[in-house]
């Protein structure tokens, strides 16, 4: 078998659903399997699973075991040559794994391969790509001076690449990691010490010091509905604390200097992440348009949202000025071409949602930091 796809489930249902629904669609003409480990999720996530998706392995653990844990998990009953860990909110292009699994095998020296993410807007997520958190790469994180001078102090967001370069990286980030299985099994894989949040950032940099490389890959993009999988509360900021203390212990000599400023450091940030992530109010869209041929399904929406929806096709331009919400019937189009619209036209002053095949609501978020939205029709 070629290709292993461990997905680690908590509590994100109709985003698990979406995320299945894609990779399968982009393993069609893979020798692959898509594993799903859930870790005691407490909706109905299995139940779905068992019904929309009887084919894929579900693992049900019957507690919530962390990320490293639940993807070590996972990855001990792979058969695939290569395994890709992917996030439950994430969304992938029908051609992703065949262009991604293409550039890996001409690697000579292949760790981990990244791809191009993007929000539930359409923007470029800069975690992507990375460099090693360095006591002093993170002094120019926590106080922002890679945004002033990114040339001098962009190493934190690998800046010597832009996102539409493929190259080579230090770190990559958990939502998307693909790599050879028994790489990731000669050393260890995550580190189960470390509950989440710097699991990728250890596993990138344990692999580095295998002597191999790490790559970013722009060629195809990966929708992260980033806010979803986190809710950035304190025991968000304790954890989050806890894994840096953890990945600075584990792999830098720290003298008591510096383990008092890394600790005023990951207080600021910490604390920082919760209020950048507080999600803003939800205000309901006055104007929807539903990128569909689907008088019926019109009708529904309408129903649901109690708003009058217009109906318009996908090569049609949206009028300009146009403010409210965009839905896409991906019924109708496939998830490349909602991925390129979503890019096409971010930052235009609508929002967009995704009517899955066959399902019985749309879903989508607003921002990086929204948990996201899901309106059952």
């Amino acid at each position: 078998m070629q290709l292993s796809i461990i997905i680690l489930n908590y509590n994100v249902r109709y985003f698990l659903e979406l995320c299945v629904l894609s990779v399968q669609n982009a393993i069609q003409n893979i020798d692959a399997e898509i594993i799903v480990v859930d870790n005691n999720s407490q909706d109905d996530s299995c139940e779905m699973m068992k019904q929309r998706f009887p084919n894929v392995k579900l693992i049900e653990n019957k507690e919530n075991s962390g990320f490293p844990k639940g993807n070590n998990i996972g990855v001990a009953i792979a058969n695939g040559e290569y395994i890709c860990i992917l996030n439950p909110d994430t969304v992938v292009a029908e051609d992703t794994f065949t262009k991604i699994l293409a550039f890996a095998q001409k690697q000579k020296d292949l760790g981990i391969v990244g791809v191009k993410l993007i929000d539930g807007t359409g923007n470029f997520l800069p975690e992507s790509k990375r460099g090693i958190p360095t006591p002093f790469v993170a002094f120019t994180k926590i106080t922002g001076l890679y945004k002033i001078f990114p040339k001098s102090f962009g190493k934190y967001y690998a800046q010597h690449l832009s996102e539409n370069e493929t190259g080579k990286v230090e770190i990559l980030v958990g939502a998307f990691m693909l790599m050879k299985r028994d790489l990731y099994n000669e050393i260890g894989g995550f580190d189960e010490k470390c509950f989440m949040y710097s699991d990728d950032i250890d596993l990138s940099y344990m692999v580095l010091q295998k002597g191999k490389s790490n790559y970013y890959f722009h060629e195809t993009s990966v929708i992260h509905y980033k806010g979803e999988s986190t809710f950035r509360d304190g025991t968000y900021m304790k954890r989050s604390r806890e894994a840096m203390n953890f990945f600075y212990k584990k792999h830098f000599k720290v003298s008591f200097l510096f383990s008092v400023f890394m600790e005023i450091g990951i207080v600021f940030f910490s604390f920082a992440k919760m209020f950048w992530g507080n999600p803003k109010s939800k205000l309901k869209p006055n104007n929807y348009i539903l990128v569909s041929n689907n008088l019926i399904l019109k009708e529904k929406l309408e129903n649901s949202l109690a708003k009058p929806i217009q109906l318009q096709d996908i090569s049609h331009p949206i009028q300009e000025n146009f403010t409210g919400e965009i839905i896409l019937d991906q019924n109708q189009f496939n998830f490349k071409t909602i991925i390129n619209f979503f890019e096409v036209h971010k930052n235009k002053g609508f929002t967009f949602k995704i009517l899955p095949q066959n399902s019985h609501f749309v879903i989508g978020s607003n921002s990086s930091f929204d948990r996201g939205e899901i309106v059952k029709i």
